[in-house]
């Protein structure tokens, strides 16, 4: 089964990367064949600086090796070193109708949420479908806000091979119901957008801080807390199994432990969670040329399935 996931390098990871997509992805390598790329094109939508995005796409590059991605069984590598990326966008342009485009809904959030209105957010749609279609993607892992991303992609497809034949697949969306959503520090789903984020490899000291703002209910120390709707407990569940989350909902219920308790643990959980990948993440950054090659490696056979899918749209549509 051929698995495409991407992230845009837009800013430091977070736990919501990681639980939502990084996490997922080790697993998925384990037993399919997996294309991972970093969305730096898609990054431009809200990127002002050039160095600035320099530097996200490698330490999204660190970041990616250092939870457990594997270059041997991962085809890994940035989106812009496979350039036929944006000829398909364009192409499919075509078989885009501006009403698709109207209803995405990913759009209308972020531009409601003050990210700048622009061609390239609008038509982000196309650009991501054209990253699924150009290497026979069967299947997609998402979030449940990228599903109608997945769906349109689909459209476009379907639009394509009734006007040209069977070019290209129609992939399927993946969603891990249980973290489908992952809250941020005030609740909202965590986005580095909208500054809610809780970042992989923070040091100790701010990492606590950050927990700390959390935003929690007002009950006073000593009375029951309820766990569900809590924004601590949501993100601390994540990193339990099923018996640890009892026990986690009987502290709350005990009234023995404030909101103050459960940040000071939230954070223990995510210290031992990424303790061996904070070793791996200092290695890399000491050898970013064997980074480099990792994604150069990943790069070639990617284009080189690139290269035979556009051979045959370009074939198909007479260019």
């Amino acid at each position: 089964m051929r698995v495409l996931t991407g992230i845009q390098a837009s800013g430091k990871l977070h736990i919501g990367n990681y639980f939502g997509a990084m996490k997922p992805m080790i697993e998925l390598q384990e037993e399919n064949e997996l294309f991972t790329f970093i969305a730096n094109y898609h990054s431009l939508t809200t990127s002002k600086d050039a160095e600035t995005l320099r530097q996200y796409t490698i330490d999204a590059a660190v970041d990616y090796l250092s939870v457990g991605l594997d270059p041997k069984k991962t085809t890994f590598w940035v989106q812009s070193h496979v350039p036929e990326v944006l000829e398909l966008y364009w192409i499919l342009s075509k078989f885009t109708p501006m009403g698709l485009l109207e209803r995405a809904h990913s759009y209308k959030d972020k531009v409601a949420k003050g990210i700048s209105a622009n061609h390239a957010l609008f038509s982000y749609p196309v650009l991501m479908a054209a990253d699924i279609l150009l290497y026979d993607t069967q299947k997609v892992p998402v979030g449940k806000d990228q599903i109608q991303h997945v769906e349109m992609t689909r459209d476009i497809a379907i639009k394509f091979n009734n006007e040209y034949g069977e070019i290209f697949v129609l992939p399927e969306h993946v969603v891990q119901e249980e973290v489908a959503t992952i809250p941020g520090i005030d609740g909202q789903k965590m986005s580095k957008s909208y500054d809610n984020a809780i970042d992989l490899f923070m040091p100790e000291k701010p990492l606590q801080k950050r927990c700390n703002k959390i935003l929690s209910s007002s009950t006073p120390l000593g009375e029951p807390l309820d766990w569900e709707g809590c924004n601590i407990y949501d993100i601390a569940a994540l990193f339990l199994n099923d018996e640890e989350k009892l026990e986690l909902q009987e502290r709350y219920k005990s009234g023995k432990e404030g909101y103050g308790h459960f940040k000071k643990y939230l954070k223990e959980l995510i210290w031992e969670e990424l303790a061996e990948a904070r070793e791996k993440r200092e290695y890399y950054l000491s050898h970013l040329d064997e980074v480099n090659d990792i994604l150069a490696f990943g790069a070639k056979k990617a284009k080189s399935i690139a290269d035979a899918k556009m051979e045959k749209v370009r074939a198909a549509i007479g260019l």
